[in-house]
């Protein structure tokens, strides 16, 4: 009882009552009401869209109620932020927010969730370029399927590379290549969740792009990802710690702020 009502104060705190009510009526019923929705935060100077019954409740949920990525406030000015997975925007919003000297590169490659990228986004203007596509390790065609690990929602969407013949739903982007286009000499914060595609990304060379970053946090999907990813990441020089359900790498050749685990 303690307990649960420690937990309710604090997100009440978090969120504000209103948006905390809107939260909870949202997140506990799931029951028919407005297509869209709007709930703020207190670390969010703008207010952030949601759409009803669809997981966008479970990303707002763990950025701005659980706190997911509050390991990186020791991070120091950071200037630019990639942001690979960003589905409705609300993990580049909280970017934006907590390092308003920053630009961020947000890659979506839903349609469904790269329009709510684009809403989320817009109150910041030219801090945040975003672009429909998905992360492979080459130049290729990818078609939008739905990830094995996940439960075929909005937030479980991921991309395959497309077959000979086979019309693609999007484009590759390369970390380089995202790189090249922000005209930034390094990324200060590459962030993936990438519903497993890390394993191609990981797999393949990534020689041209890797000593040009700071520091890395990724959600990994499964044994072989997560062995691939440490494998490469760690003879690239990187040092890495879990922190709740990320991985957190910093590259020991440049400096860097590690987050408190």
């Amino acid at each position: 009882m303690i307990r649960s009502f420690t937990k309710y104060r604090n997100r009440i705190r978090q969120l504000g009552f209103p948006s905390f009510v809107k939260y909870f009526w949202h997140q506990k019923t799931g029951l028919p009401g407005r297509d869209r929705f709007k709930l703020t935060s207190r670390k969010s100077q703008h207010p952030l869209v949601c759409r009803a019954r669809t997981t966008d409740i479970d990303v707002f949920k763990h950025i701005y109620v659980v706190g997911e990525y509050d390991c990186l406030d020791s991070l120091q000015d950071p200037q630019l932020i990639i942001d690979c997975g960003a589905n409705a925007g609300f993990s580049a919003s909280y970017f934006l927010n907590r390092f308003p000297g920053a630009a961020v590169m947000a890659i979506e490659p839903d349609p469904g969730n790269f329009g709510m990228l684009l809403r989320n986004t817009a109150p910041f203007g030219d801090r945040c370029q975003c672009h429909q596509a998905g992360i492979w390790d080459k130049s290729c065609g990818l078609v939008l399927c739905d990830s094995p690990q996940g439960d075929g929602r909005e937030w479980a969407r991921t991309v395959r590379e497309a077959e000979a013949g086979e019309v693609p739903d999007v484009k590759a982007l390369g970390i380089r290549e995202l790189l090249d286009l922000s005209g930034k000499p390094r990324i200060s914060l590459l962030k993936i969740d990438i519903e497993g595609s890390e394993l191609p990304l990981f797999s393949g060379d990534c020689s041209s792009w890797l000593p040009y970053v700071d520091h890395i946090i990724i959600e990994l999907h499964g044994p072989e990802c997560t062995l691939k990813y440490l494998e490469t990441v760690g003879a690239a020089g990187f040092t890495s710690i879990v922190v709740g359900g990320l991985t957190w790498s910093s590259n020991t050749t440049s400096a860097r702020t590690p987050p408190s685990p």
